[in-house]
């Protein structure tokens, strides 16, 4: 019984119990208000990161409206977007200003000729009508109005 010979001349002083306490107690309370700090610390990165944000939509906010202040940005706006102009000038509009390679060329007729297939196109429309029915929703309905129509109140 070796361990019992070894613990047997282990002395443990009061004030080594009493140390062994106050760090446990000390750890118990510490942790907890580490990881409190530690969110903290985050929470501020997160808010100060935010605030850099809005202050830079803020000066671009700024340079738009300092813009809009200048009379010769607003009259190129005006001229650009709404199509406005200086009394006696002349406007010409270029109504199709793409090379001939660029537009749409008119296609061919696929045949000259009618063909005529032989199927039931009852039983087609028959078979594609239920096919339709029984298909599941791809498409999720979040937003999506009902398709049902609201209950008349007039109706009797």
């Amino acid at each position: 019984m070796d361990v019992r010979d070894w613990l047997g001349r282990v002395r443990v002083s009061g004030f080594v119990v009493i140390m062994l306490g106050l760090v446990v107690l000390g750890t118990f309370v510490l942790v907890p208000s580490v990881g409190t700090y530690m969110d903290q610390r985050q929470q501020i990165q997160a808010l100060e990161s935010a605030v850099k944000i809005g202050q830079s939509e803020v000066e671009d906010l700024q340079m738009q409206r300092d813009r809009w202040s200048d009379p010769a940005y607003i009259r190129t706006q005006a001229r650009e977007r709404l199509g406005y102009t200086f009394p006696g000038e002349v406007v010409y509009l270029i109504d199709n200003d793409l090379p001939a390679s660029a537009t749409p060329q008119e296609q061919d007729d696929v045949s000259g000729d009618v063909g005529q297939t032989r199927t039931d196109w009852m039983a087609q429309l028959v078979r594609s009508v239920t096919a339709s029915g029984a298909a599941q929703v791809a498409v999720p309905t979040i937003g999506v109005p009902d398709p049902t129509p609201a209950p008349d109140a007039r109706a009797p």
